[in-house]
């Protein structure tokens, strides 16, 4: 093809300075076609096939390769057929004799035809698109994967994203929280893939049996739903942006935080700091458009949803309850009892009939024992013997003070000396460790080695009075020697005054 350059010093020569056709073609080495070509265009028209390329070699074998074209479909992206292995095929199976760049040339053309083609939609105010995304976080000094909810609101592009330890049916349940407190209202409809936390079964066309506890959110805030076709991400195009966006521009570089709280808080303050931002083709920020999203969501209800997964459990035998593979303890006078588990992103709440009864910190880890030393000490009052093996007081971490009060204890009192040391400890049931550290302590100072003095002088302290110990009710506290005073001894005071 000729360069405009060309076109246009031809054009001059025969337009401008009158020369003829013949001697123009022939100065510069034209056919007069082609110069009668270059009257007619200003530039190069381009190139235009008049009729389908032929190809006698490949072509008895095109069907061949449409129908693995055809059948690639159904299969895992990373397992198509690429051309070199559809030429080997041809080869090998078919004894086809032409060259690699004939079938590389139709399979790309092939491929390019079956691209699918997309419709420019508009979104109407309210509506949103909800998904997962990961990236590495450290938190606490560890480097781990965070798995955070992005929610988009696609008429305004306002966004929230939200991360966790785990992709779990609590995380999702509390980023939905998080999101409508952040929006300050509830989305009319919500576009999701086909997760399994809210799709349990895939009923055909756009039917979905739903999970119980999506069911549960949804009744509680009253948002329609809508699922995209499995497999199909461009069905939820934009927040499938949103969840890369977010991942380049809001942890980027890693995040480094002492918790997911702060790390939570850092993602909401950029969500915040984006609606500033005005972006190409609106005149409007995204902070001004979305009043417009949010004149047309529900409002939120009066109190936000418990997000968190319920299921029912069996206390056993070693007061332990098990959830989600790792087993949690309760205290002992719950054993073999039926509880309600109740397992939020960083904790795990276990209640019996109305009451809770444990407390613990979440743990992501498998086939783990997570013990409340308290839970124990009831039980361990009963079975001293256990004291010194007993798991749940592994690596409890007390003040100096209790390891010397429990040597003394059984130093003077035997075997019952180690009964008395759980009850001290029992203390801990209803007043704070450094409160019963500081009784301890002063049982120490003062020599009163007993359960019944520390309990005395614990009281004493909470309540701002002086200790009165009565010796005599604990024979097996040492007694004061006190001597009797004598006449004498106020007349040695009187010369020590006036000396």
């Amino acid at each position: 093809m000729f360069q405009v350059e060309i076109y246009g010093r031809v054009r001059r020569a025969v337009r401008v300075e009158g020369r003829s056709q013949r001697a123009v073609a022939r100065d510069f080495g034209l056919s007069r076609e082609t110069v009668r070509k270059m009257l007619q265009y200003a530039v190069p028209p381009g190139y235009q096939r008049q009729q389908p390329i032929k190809r006698p070699k490949l072509g008895p074998w095109l069907g061949v390769i449409d129908a693995i074209l055809e059948d690639d479909k159904q299969r895992p992206a990373k397992q198509r057929h690429t051309a070199k292995r559809i030429f080997e095929r041809l080869k090998e199976e078919h004894g086809f004799t032409g060259g690699y760049t004939i079938v590389k040339d139709y399979v790309r053309s092939a491929e390019l035809h079956s691209r699918e083609m997309f419709i420019p939609l508009t979104h109407a105010p309210g509506e949103a698109q909800a998904d997962f995304g990961e990236a590495l976080v450290v938190v606490a000094g560890v480097e781990q994967k965070a798995h955070y909810l992005a929610m988009d609101l696609p008429h305004s592009d306002d966004c929230f994203v939200a991360a966790f330890p785990a992709e779990t049916t609590e995380a999702f349940l509390e980023g939905h929280v998080r999101a409508f407190a952040y929006f300050g209202a509830v989305p009319t409809r919500i576009l999701y893939d086909n997760t399994k936390i809210a799709v349990a079964k895939i009923l055909g066309g756009e039917e979905r049996q739903k999970t119980r506890a999506f069911s549960e959110l949804q009744s509680y805030y009253l948002f329609a739903d809508k699922f995209g076709r499995p497999a199909k991400g461009n069905d939820k195009g934009k927040v499938e942006g949103l969840v890369g966006y977010a991942r380049r521009n809001f942890m980027v570089p890693i995040p480094r935080v002492s918790s997911w709280e702060e790390l939570n808080t850092r993602l909401e303050a950029e969500s915040r700091k984006r609606r500033l931002r005005r972006l190409r083709g609106h005149t409007e920020t995204i902070g001004e458009r979305f009043e417009r999203d949010h004149a047309a969501m529900l409002p939120l209800p009066a109190a936000p949803y418990e997000a968190c997964e319920k299921i029912a459990g069996r206390v056993s035998s070693l007061s332990l309850v098990r959830y989600r593979s790792n087993d949690y303890s309760v205290p002992t006078e719950f054993g073999h009892r039926q509880v309600w588990v109740k397992g939020y992103v960083h904790q795990v709440v276990i209640a019996c009939g109305s009451e809770v009864i444990a407390r613990h910190e979440r743990s992501y880890e498998r086939e783990t024992v997570v013990f409340d030393p308290m839970h124990y000490l009831a039980l361990l009052e009963q079975k001293t013997r256990a004291l010194d093996q007993a798991a749940p007081l592994a690596g409890w971490q007390l003040p100096e003070c209790f390891r010397q009060l429990r040597r003394l204890l059984e130093a003077r009192l035997k075997k019952h000396g180690s009964r008395e040391y759980v009850q001290v400890l029992r203390l801990m049931e209803t007043f704070a460790l450094a409160e019963v550290t500081h009784a301890i302590e002063d049982a120490l100072l003062l020599g009163t080695i007993s359960f019944d003095a520390v309990r005395h002088l614990l009281l004493c302290r909470i309540e701002r009075r002086p200790p009165r110990l009565d010796m005599e009710n604990y024979p097996h506290l040492p007694m004061a020697q006190v001597r009797t005073t004598q006449a004498a001894d106020y007349m040695s005071l009187l010369v020590e005054v006036y000396a």
